[in-house]
């Protein structure tokens, strides 16, 4: 009879240990995660969105002020070579001033 009983609990053992699960996973966040939801998000995140906005717009500021400059620059080249054709036009005689 006892070894009935042994016989007879093994399987029933091995069954529950099979159909155990256990929930062990963390949480997992990725580098620079705070924790708070994305939709709304916390003051740090907010602040450091910000500051992160304000640079790139200094840097498109200045190279919008570059391009305006260089473009001066272009400009008055331009001036510069318009007025040279005037002065040969003017010496070959192909205006009457």
């Amino acid at each position: 009879m006892l070894r009935q009983f042994t016989v007879a609990a093994r399987p029933a053992t091995l069954r529950t240990a099979a159909t155990r699960t256990f929930a062990t996973s963390a949480i997992r966040m990725a580098e620079g995660d705070t924790g708070a939801p994305r939709a709304s998000g916390d003051a740090f995140t907010r602040r450091e969105k910000a500051a992160e906005d304000y640079a790139i717009r200094q840097r498109e500021k200045e190279k919008l002020l570059q391009l305006k400059q260089k473009l001066k620059e272009q400009q008055a080249h331009l001036d510069q070579l318009a007025q040279h054709i005037d002065d040969l036009t003017k010496e070959q005689g192909g205006e009457k001033n």
